[in-house]
Formats: C-alpha cells, sequence, structure tokens
C-alpha cells in the first residue's frame, strides 16, 4: 500500500503490464480507478476474461470506475458531453480550451477512489493507461506532472492506496516533453517495470526484456537501486519469464 509504479516500454508494447495489473487488483478485492486513454472498454474487457475477470460485472457492482478516454474525446470535440459523474465536469475539461490544467481529471479520480460507508473494498488503486497520450492531447508536462503528484498525494498517502501508471518512451525520440515526463516520474517511483524490445531485433520465442528496479533509495539514502533483468515470452493467458539467454527455444 502506498506505492507509486511506474511501468514503461521501449521499442515494444507493454499494455500486456497494464492488463496483470488490472485483473490482479480487482481479483484481489480492491477498488478500481482505471483511466483508460489508450483503448476501448470492449478491447479491455475481453482480454481481461482471458484472464478471469469480468469488466462489465466489477462496473456494476461499483468495484471499477472506468473512463473510457477515446470516447470522451469524441463527446466533447463533438458537443455530445455527458457527465462522467453527476455534478462533476467532463475529466478530459482541458481538451475544449476552457481551462489548460487537468484539475477534472484528479477531481474524478478522487471522487472515484474516496470510499463511502457502504464500501466494503480493501484500497482504492489508480491505473492509467497511458500518460503520454495525454501530451498527445495538448496537456503540458507540468499539468501532467502535477496531475500525477496529486494523485500521489491523495491515492498513495491519505487514502493509503496505490498507483499504476504507462508510459512510453524512446531512446531516439524527438519528442522532449514525453521523455521529461517518463524521466520525472522514474526519480519518484517506488518500482519501475521496464519493458524494452530485442536489440538485436524481432525474435520468436523472446518477446523481449524486462529491467525490474525497486527503488530503495527512495528510503534509504545512499543506497542503490535494486535492478533485476529477465526475458519474457507473451503467451495467451500468462507471460513466461526467464534469466537472459536461458529460453527454452535456445537450450
Amino acid at each position: 500500500q502506498g506505492k507509486f509504479t511506474l511501468l514503461r516500454d521501449t521499442r515494444t508494447d507493454g499494455s500486456f503490464l497494464v492488463h496483470h495489473f488490472l485483473s490482479f487488483y480487482l481479483r484481489a478485492g480492491c477498488k478500481v480507478c482505471f483511466v483508460a486513454l489508450l483503448q476501448s472498454f470492449s478491447h479491455y474487457n475481453i482480454v481481461a476474461q482471458k484472464l478471469g475477470v469480468n469488466l462489465t460485472a466489477a462496473k456494476e457492482r461499483g468495484q471499477l470506475v472506468f473512463l473510457e478516454g477515446l470516447k470522451s474525446c469524441l463527446d466533447l470535440l463533438f458537443g455530445e458531453e455527458e457527465e462522467e459523474q453527476p455534478g462533476q465536469p467532463s475529466p478530459l475539461q482541458f481538451l475544449s480550451g476552457s481551462t489548460s490544467d487537468l484539475r477534472a481529471l484528479f477531481e474524478f479520480v478522487r471522487v472515484s477512489l474516496t470510499p463511502s460507508d457502504s464500501d466494503s473494498w480493501k484500497g482504492p488503486v489508480l491505473l492509467v493507461d497511458d500518460l503520454s497520450v495525454l501530451l498527445s492531447l495538448g496537456a503540458t508536462p507540468v499539468a501532467v506532472l502535477d496531475f500525477i503528484h496529486y494523485c500521489r498525494v491523495s491515492v498513495c498517502c491519505q487514502l493509503e492506496g496505490n498507483v499504476v501508471v504507462l508510459v512510453h518512451s524512446s531512446e531516439a525520440s524527438e519528442d522532449e516533453e514525453n521523455e521529461l515526463v517518463v524521466n520525472s516520474l522514474c526519480h519518484h517511483s517506488d518500482l519501475i517495470l521496464w519493458a524494452e524490445g530485442l536489440a538485436t531485433g524481432f525474435c520468436k520465442d523472446v518477446h523481449g526484456q524486462m529491467k525490474i528496479i525497486k527503488r530503495v533509495s527512495l528510503q534509504q539514502v545512499g543506497e542503490q537501486d535494486l535492478v533485476q533483468v529477465y526475458q519474457y515470452k507473451i503467451q495467451d493467458r500468462n507471460v513466461t519469464f526467464f534469466a537472459r539467454g536461458l529460453s527454452a527455444a535456445v537450450l
């Protein structure tokens, strides 16, 4: 509890990590606010069913609060604005140009995860897929970092929950704003799961490399972060991890 986990991908698609955390927290009985900016609800629901979780049922029983970013953007841009929660403006209000900050999005998260008297969920969780989309929609790096800062204070500190955020990055990228956000988030994370494509290119039996960075230096000044590196292969319902060079296909 109270941890900020950063999911980072480079030269590969790290969305399998988002699906893992979504199904993991729902099975654990946590209240989940999922800010889904990349795919539709049906996409996440189809993958979740393969992992043994029904997102529609989770929404109906109030365990999952789902913000479908694609739909909200279209509703805002084409004037069919619908309030996600009564009395609250659209979470993506900054798209309309009336405001430049992400305060409405933070309020959506805060209201969604603030427990009511009838709630029996184990703990609140904010899941964002993926944060880089906010920059593409016109939000400034400062606004995005402010949003994450307030979410960490509210969810991790005050509510003693967890925040899990996915960002895309590229070493050769000319998108300085995105790299600024990624590097800033790395400094504030308790745990970084960094999925990378293989430097040698595509391989049928090894889909990528996972770098697990446990930020010991956040709690103990002068200590080195713990770094573990594994390779992985994504299968239909799970992911297989193994030490570098020890794939069954290689051996």
